[in-house]
């Protein structure tokens, strides 16, 4: 299949740049890689995609893989859209869903992004990939590098989920745990690089682990017969989910493959971490570092995200907004959505959850929109947070049968 791309391009300033050697950022912000929109447009119709595989590759003609024996899959995508009545009647609302990413073969939403910087990599020549990560992030790399037959580095700060520790090592991965924040583990990569020869995969540092994960908005829109909902709450650390599907819009919209209508998306973040809360509710287009942040929910714990300005354009573009939720709400609502739907959602999602709550009972969000919700990870990798008391029973204990209900 002949490859689409045309180039990549700064997203600070539009500079241009090579899509045929590896690339990082430009003035240390982001790139985006562009496509002939035309060209896919003559070349491939909703209809053939249908036709496709169930796998986030069914994309092929938007995604940057020149070459079909450089892909590196593990069979990921697609990701469920489930009706989630209860949950939304909990919520006072008629029409939500939840787009389960726990799915995926690593468990989380990871698996989208890094399956598409690791082909990438591998094509363009990379043979060492390392990673800071505050989880989910680094078990993906491992998996993925493993399946490509390329070395991994991971680094995550000491208090990672114990899961996710285990999963990157258990790939194969070299893994280090350090005295610090996500911010901390991406300073011992970046000055990893040179000595080590590793090529940097962290969130937004190269391009095209948004390419991965903006098949969540391609695979939403399919899913929703070549529509969008009304809005999106997504769980907002680095934020290349929310970018990468705000950027697969533009590219559907294009093709003429969905109407006008685009979805307020809302960037949902924990108040023990909120940076781009508050640089959207100072009317800022960069982020100020965080102080001091803690939140159960470890793929939020990002104190600055060099996408910021990324994020808050999409969400200001939308109509929407960057919402915190109350830190201490967030296990709770963790527990009662598992509970009453049956879907493993992680405390991330569970930030998005609290801040529908809150956003229903202002009146924000009406009770009749179609709203959607990301659950970005399996609720079982958090183990430590979500551990629960259990009552014992002796094998011959005289047991009060009634008394099991209450």
């Amino acid at each position: 299949m002949p490859s689409f791309v045309t180039h990549l391009e700064a997203a600070i300033d539009g500079t241009r740049l090579a899509h045929d050697q590896l690339q990082t950022t430009h003035q240390g912000r982001p790139l985006w890689v562009r496509y002939d929109l035309d060209a896919v447009a003559a070349a491939v119709t909703p209809a053939d995609v249908a036709a496709r595989p169930p796998t986030l590759w069914r994309y092929r003609e938007l995604l940057p893989v020149e070459r079909d024996d450089n892909v590196v899959t593990l069979g990921e995508g697609m990701s469920p859209l489930l009706p989630c009545p209860r949950l939304g009647a909990a919520l006072g609302l008629e029409r939500l869903w939840i787009k389960d990413e726990s799915q995926l073969p690593t468990g989380s939403f990871k698996s989208r992004g890094l399956c598409m910087a690791v082909s990438r990599a591998k094509e363009l020549g990379a043979r060492r990939l390392a990673i800071p990560t505050a989880g989910n992030a680094g078990g993906a790399l491992a998996a993925y590098a493993a399946r490509a037959g390329l070395a991994s580095f991971v680094f995550m700060p000491a208090d990672t989920p114990v899961v996710n520790r285990i999963e990157a090592a258990l790939y194969g991965a070299k893994v280090f745990l350090i005295d610090g924040l996500i911010t901390d583990c991406g300073q011992v990569v970046q000055r990893g690089t040179e000595p080590m020869g590793w090529f940097d995969v962290s969130t937004l540092k190269e391009p095209y682990r948004i390419e991965g994960k903006k098949t969540m908005g391609l695979e939403l829109a399919e899913q929703l017969g070549w529509r969008l909902p009304d809005a999106i709450f997504y769980p907002t650390g680095g934020g290349t989910g929310l970018i990468g599907m705000w950027k697969a819009f533009a590219e559907l919209g294009h093709l003429g493959w969905i109407d006008a209508q685009r979805p307020r998306m809302f960037a949902c973040q924990s108040d023990g971490c909120a940076p781009i809360v508050r640089a959207f509710e100072a009317g800022a287009r960069f982020a100020e570092p965080f102080p001091d942040p803690h939140t159960a929910a470890s793929g939020l714990r990002v104190p600055k995200a060099v996408g910021d300005f990324m994020i808050l354009d999409a969400v200001r573009e939308s109509g929407g907004r960057a919402l915190a939720a109350p830190e201490a709400s967030l296990l709770d609502w963790t527990r009662r959505a598992c509970a009453l739907e049956g879907v493993a959602l992680c405390p991330e999602a569970a930030a998005c959850v609290a801040a529908l709550a809150d956003a229903v009972a202002s009146g924000e969000i009406t009770a009749e929109a179609e709203v959607v919700v990301f659950n970005t990870g399996a609720a079982q990798k958090y183990v430590e947070a979500l551990d629960v008391p259990l009552p014992r029973l002796g094998k011959d204990d005289d047991i009060d049968w009634a008394s099991l209900a209450d």
